[in-house]
């Protein structure tokens, strides 16, 4: 018996097409009933959140903000003295008052001024001995950037007439002289100098006088600054002059990595007793310069940069140096320990330069566990930096380059390792490598490039040195004296 096929009704007809479209249906919509769960369930858990709060349903709901702790006996709002944070209103009186009336608190252990969240725009303002400026969580000072509202000051003393133009300079954003006991910190709220106005003009050649730093603290004691962000800076951003016991501590800096000129991040000049560690920097220059005056006006001055422990830091220049010693340091440079700090995506890693004219030394520097990550030069000596503030220096003042070490020095994807460029004029004296081992990206030959250096490698390093060197074995034996210390062997070209 065949048999045949009949016609199916109307009713099982659309009983298998549901059958067929609900697993598509729910196949190709999978997506979006998670999303819709996760959107109900997370309804329901703020709602009860709020609801348990008192708050009421909120779906916009936010941690509450962070209390400001207590530093000092006395503790005031930025608001108290008629400041207000909205972006627009300019806040340098209301700074200057609470400023002002901290000042009256000194013999009663200083005051704290809490600067809440907002952003509060503001010209050039003092702080003042036994003071602590409080940044909260979302707190931003602004820099107003029309310069007529930054006051104008003498020129450094140890730099001359000026470092870009003749005559006086704009102060900073944030300034300080003859102070002792200052603290700069909070939960990491910002310090914005705005900087971008100023760069622009700078290229435009439409400034009449030196660019101010965003935080300048001089001739003081005592300075501690904290848990804050520093960012776009006019000109150099944190500069501590002739200061001593100074820390800076867990501090982020950043400026564009390129177009932002002069951008160092800190700038210890003519500094004694400082310590920068656990902070994060990526700036239009040196991330670190360290300074002490700039040729006859620096050595006039006299006052070194010494004792002086970097560590624990990440950092990136793409356009001059991570950590960096000079130009100007005609003042001297000594007992300074850079250890633990990786450079990364830079033009160069670690930097010595100075010139005939400068003066001064350059002693007793060790740089200790240092990773270079995808850096075009490693470890740089320049001795024929020749920037001077004028004509009245001495080209037969010279300074004094030696005791220099090098230790643990790791790192990938770097072109050029080492380039010690000494002179018969300033032969770079006392250099020691040891445990190196730097991963190249050109496999040329000259990559450990050195003249006029005298020095030693204890034990094997990579790549291997130049021929200026003495070589140790890893107990410190002699294995072989070099008789080619004068030997020149530097190549620009890559």
């Amino acid at each position: 018996m065949v048999e045949t096929s009949q016609p199916l009704g109307r009713f099982q007809y659309q009983r298998l097409e549901l059958k067929r479209c609900v697993p598509t249906f729910l196949s190709s919509h999978k997506t979006l009933f998670t999303v819709l769960w996760i959107a109900a369930f997370g309804s329901v858990f703020l709602w009860q959140r709020n609801a348990v709060g008192g708050g009421g349903f909120n779906i916009f709901w936010r941690a509450p903000v962070r209390p400001m702790p207590k530093l000092r006996p006395f503790a005031f709002n930025l608001t108290d003295f008629g400041g207000v944070g909205d972006g627009v209103t300019v806040n340098t009186a209301a700074f200057e008052r609470a400023v002002s009336a901290i000042s009256k608190l000194g013999k009663r252990g200083g005051g704290q001024l809490n600067v809440p969240p907002g952003n509060w725009l503001t010209g050039p303002f003092n702080l003042t001995s036994h003071m602590t400026l409080f940044l909260a969580e979302d707190a931003v000072v602004l820099g107003i950037q029309d310069e007529k509202f930054w006051p104008l000051m003498p020129p450094l003393p140890s730099y001359g007439y000026g470092r870009e133009h003749p005559g006086p300079r704009y102060g900073s954003l944030i300034h300080g002289q003859n102070l002792k006991d200052v603290v700069i910190t909070g939960h990491n709220g910002t310090i914005n100098g705005q900087g971008q106005t100023w760069w622009k003009k700078y290229r435009q050649k439409l400034l009449n006088h030196t660019r101010g730093p965003l935080v300048q603290i001089m001739y003081s004691s005592n300075i501690v600054i904290t848990n804050i962000t520093l960012r776009d800076s006019p000109f150099w951003t944190l500069h501590p002059y002739d200061c001593k016991n100074v820390t800076i501590r867990n501090v982020t800096i950043l400026a564009p990595i390129f177009e932002a000129p002069n951008t160092d991040g800190i700038d210890p000049d003519s500094c004694e007793d400082m310590i920068i560690e656990d902070c994060y920097i990526s700036v239009g220059d040196d991330a670190i310069a360290i300074k002490s005056g700039w040729d006859q006006y620096g050595i006039a001055y006299g006052r070194p940069a010494k004792n002086i422990l970097i560590r624990n830091l990440v950092v990136r220049s793409m356009v001059s140096a991570g950590i960096s010693i000079g130009s100007e340091m005609s003042g001297g440079v000594s007992n300074v320990t850079v250890e633990n700090v990786i450079v990364w995506n830079s033009r160069r890693a670690v930097r010595i330069k100075t010139a005939p004219g400068r003066g001064g030394y350059v002693q007793q520097i060790t740089y200790r566990n240092l990773t270079f990550d995808n850096v075009r030069v490693g470890i740089v000596m320049k001795t024929d930096y020749n920037e001077h503030p004028d004509e009245g220096y001495d080209p037969k003042a010279v300074p004094v380059i030696k005791d220099i070490s090098f230790t643990s020095i790791h790192g990938q994807g770097v072109r050029v390792p080492v380039r010690i460029h000494g002179s018969e004029e300033i032969p770079i004296k006392n250099v020691t490598f040891q445990d190196m081992s730097v991963g190249l990206t050109y496999k040329k030959k000259h990559i450990f490039q050195c003249a006029f250096v005298e020095g030693r490698v204890i034990g094997t390093i990579f790549p291997a040195p130049c021929e200026n060197l003495d070589r140790y074995d890893e107990q410190g034996q002699l294995v072989r004296r070099s008789a080619s210390q004068n030997t020149t062997d530097i190549d620009y070209d890559f």
